[in-house]
């Protein structure tokens, strides 16, 4: 096995072969700080060495694994002294453990650690496991090159909540007052929140247990449903009902929107369902301005008329010179 082979766990932690648990954490935690993907976005050296410091506090920071690590140190400095090929070794009794079994130092700690298995035939199988971080990059894809890859999977301990907010809330914006166990934070809903969106405070989440960093909070904005608005993609949307002599003739209405009432011009001849664009009435843009605001017409026809109205509905009735289904004339199978 070739020198190179070996890795010195407790030289890459800077700790001493005699250190305790306690210490090779302590050590650890400041190196992982140091080191962590959050704080070295896009540094590929710094990946590296968080790949290697989380590797070596694996092995060292696991009772039994130290004590199969550090036999290895041993057999691998025996080894080095003679004449060694993989699989022929040195004899020599570590504990009924004979690591002759092993090519080189990382098929030792695959195994040691469980990254890949070796079905019949000697063939292995690498896995490799994302490392999530909270500004959605895919992190540590693919550590190592060639045979005998590095699986690593770190906790992701950004925590998620749901807020519920009223469409006046989301629309201007508001300052809620949110529980966190025995803890109370003051959070800033910035106007224009919808239904699904996320509201990312920063290092109100749960600790990391590997660097003690204190991750994010995300909120999930949930709507409670208005009577009046709705959303169809970015825009408010409400409906309106007119009668069908403002249908015919036109009207001039009054419509709700979120800052008040505004008059809306109908034009004659307007159809059931047809859409009135309000431009720049609509919900906030979380960078500024207003969205639009569609208001749907629904010609709501009156089901008590007076007499008076009956008359006039059917002198128009034998005037009428519009027939709606005239295009249903020729229709068939």
């Amino acid at each position: 096995m070739a020198s190179t082979d070996f890795k010195d766990y407790y030289t890459i932690l800077g700790v001493n072969k005699t250190a305790s648990g306690e210490e090779i954490k302590k050590k650890f935690r400041k190196l992982a700080l140091k080191y962590h993907p959050d704080r070295n976005p896009g540094d590929k050296k710094a990946e590296a060495r968080f790949k290697e410091i989380s590797e070596a506090y694996e092995v060292l920071s696991d009772p039994e694994k130290r004590r199969k690590y550090d036999q290895f140190g041993q057999y691998w400095k025996q080894a080095g002294q003679q004449t060694w090929s993989p699989g022929t070794g040195v004899n020599t009794d570590f504990g009924g453990f004979d690591f002759s079994q092993y090519g080189s130092f990382d098929e030792f700690i695959n195994e040691l650690l469980g990254r890949f298995s070796t079905p019949g035939g000697g063939t292995r199988s690498r896995t490799y496991t994302s490392y999530n971080t909270s500004n959605g990059a895919s992190g540590f894809n693919d550590f190592a090159t060639g045979f005998g890859g590095y699986s690593q999977q770190a906790p992701v301990t950004d925590t998620e909540a749901t807020i519920r907010l009223t469409f006046s809330e989301a629309f201007r914006g508001v300052q809620k007052r949110l529980s966190l166990g025995s803890e109370t934070i003051e959070v800033r809903i910035p106007p224009g929140a919808k239904q699904g969106s996320r509201i990312r405070v920063r290092g109100k989440g749960a600790v990391d247990p590997y660097t003690g960093i204190r991750r994010d909070l995300y909120l999930n904005v949930e709507l409670i449903p208005h009577s009046f608005f709705q959303f169809e993609g970015d825009n408010l949307v409400c409906e309106v009902p007119i009668s069908p002599d403002e249908a015919v003739l036109g009207a001039a209405i009054e419509v709700p929107t979120p800052d008040g009432k505004v008059t809306v011009r109908v034009p004659a001849g307007v159809r059931s369902g047809q859409s009135l664009r309000l431009r720049g009435k609509g919900w906030s843009k979380p960078k500024g301005g207003r969205g639009d605001q569609l208001v749907k017409i629904a010609i709501a026809t009156p089901k008590d008329i007076t007499p008076t109205e009956r008359e006039y509905y059917e002198k128009i009735r034998a005037a009428r010179s519009y027939n709606p289904r005239s295009h249903l004339s020729h229709v068939s199978l």
